[in-house]
C-alpha cells in the first residue's frame, strides 16, 4: 500500500525582476520632469511609479 503525497504545491521559482521597470520609471520621469522645469518632481514620480509596478509584480509572483 501507498502513501498518498499530501505536501502543498511547490512555490514559483521563477519570479519576474522588477529593475527595468524601476529604472525606466525613473528616468522617464525625471526626463518629464526635466521639461516641465521640475527634474525632482518628475524623479520622485518616476520612483513612486516604478514602485508601484514592482509592488505588483512581487504581488503576482507571491501569489504564484
Amino acid at each position: 500500500m501507498t502513501i498518498p503525497d499530501t505536501r502543498p504545491p511547490a512555490p514559483n521559482r521563477n519570479p519576474k525582476g522588477a529593475g527595468a521597470p524601476i529604472v525606466l520609471s525613473l528616468v522617464v520621469g525625471a526626463a518629464i520632469g526635466f521639461v516641465v522645469h521640475q527634474p525632482t518632481v518628475g524623479f520622485l514620480v518616476g520612483a513612486a511609479v516604478g514602485g508601484g509596478i514592482a509592488l505588483l509584480l512581487w504581488m503576482r509572483d507571491r501569489r504564484g
